[in-house]
């Protein structure tokens, strides 16, 4: 497995874990039964913090998508530098000070966080291009 593959699954886990403690909390607001029902207006709002946890976890998502193509792009291609390796630990880490950031409703941090891992994107669709 090459050192981005690796980051990549770091990224795979940590992004399918990321609907765990958001759920427990529903399970505390509503109880588990609550928890299970199918959404409502009606519905007790989660707390604050779980609210933003989820729109986290949403955006690690969308942003998984796109990461895992170029990840897998540059796979293909047989292509790994220590550039790409660093992009994609940077990107990692990036996306897990984002989760922690917007959890705790710290916007600037939050938006900066997001803005390395968006750089991290960019170097790697540089280096499939041979820009880098």
């Amino acid at each position: 497995m090459s050192r981005e593959l690796l980051w990549l699954t770091l990224t795979v886990i940590l992004t399918g874990l990321m609907w765990v403690p958001y759920i427990l909390d529903r399970i505390a607001v509503r109880g588990l039964m609550g928890a299970m029902a199918n959404p409502s207006r009606g519905d007790k709002p989660q707390s604050a913090w779980a609210q933003r946890l989820y729109f986290a976890h949403t955006n690690a998502v969308e942003n998984l998508v796109i990461f895992a193509s170029l990840v897998l792009i540059l796979d293909s291609m047989g292509h790994s530098t220590a550039g790409t390796v660093t992009a994609c630990a940077v990107y990692f880490w990036a996306r897990v000070a984002h989760v922690i950031v917007y959890t705790l409703g710290i916007p600037v941090f939050r938006t900066l966080a997001f803005a390395v891992g968006f750089a991290a994107q960019v170097w790697l669709a540089l280096a499939i291009f041979g820009a880098l």
